[in-house]
């Protein structure tokens, strides 16, 4: 029977393909995988159907759709193989938030999902089977339903504890990576924290716009955001 200690670290990591700053913490993540023995479910959640206004559609009542349109290529792709949702989260994320390009946009699209080698009839296939609405919807209703998620990332640990971040820009490496993992498996365990936040300086915000400057230059929506509980 294999010691405990060598079973991998599990965690749900919740995403929309369109949020900046979870791209930010994936990045920190896939580091931290580099170090440890570390499984990630990728989960699903929509900025935009979280601040949805009212009187507008629903993201699944769209054709196309900024962020829930990749998050359906996401969800065709994690029922074939998790490894080939988190290498399009990985392409269609950078290609968004470093590149400022639109995977919402088929050509786009198409010529990410080669990249990874994923089946040459993905998008047509994604996008035909309604079914993957209901796999988006799915994990973000739970997600706000379990865990009152309002924003992403956020990351659920082995023991149920939801966890809004954590939000670096840049992501750490290396030791640092560590660090904050022990940090964060921490956090979830201290019944009754909620919140620690650093406030930014104008220094701060200068760096991060910086940093998401290719998106906010690629994305043709209106920011709305539902504020924190």
């Amino acid at each position: 029977m294999a010691d405990a200690q060598s079973k991998p670290a599990k965690i749900d990591f919740f995403f929309d393909v369109m949020c900046p700053y979870a791209y930010q913490t994936s990045i920190w993540i896939r580091e931290l995988r580099r170090t440890i023995d570390l499984e990630v479910n990728w989960r699903f959640f929509s900025l935009e159907e979280i601040n949805r206004e009212e009187g507008k559609k629903h993201p699944w009542e769209r054709e196309l759709a900024y962020g829930w349109t990749p998050l359906r290529i996401a969800a065709w792709l994690r029922r074939i193989d998790m490894d080939l949702c988190d290498d399009w989260y990985l392409v269609s994320a950078r290609a968004l938030h470093e590149n400022g390009l639109r995977p919402y946009e088929e050509a786009t699209a198409r010529e990410l999902l080669e990249s990874i080698s994923a089946p040459s009839n993905t998008w047509d296939e994604a996008l035909a089977d309604q079914t993957t609405h209901d796999d988006v919807r799915f994990d973000h209703e739970e997600s706000v339903a379990k865990f009152s998620a309002f924003g992403v990332p956020l990351i659920v640990f082995e023991n149920g504890r939801g966890v809004f971040g954590p939000v670096v820009v840049p992501p750490p490496m290396g030791d640092d990576a560590l660090k904050l993992w022990e940090l964060m498996k921490s956090y979830s365990e201290i019944s009754g924290l909620y919140e620690i936040k650093t406030p930014k300086t104008q220094d701060d915000l200068e760096n991060i716009a910086n940093v998401f400057s290719p998106y906010l230059k690629a994305r043709e929506w209106r920011t709305v955001q539902t504020p924190a509980p």
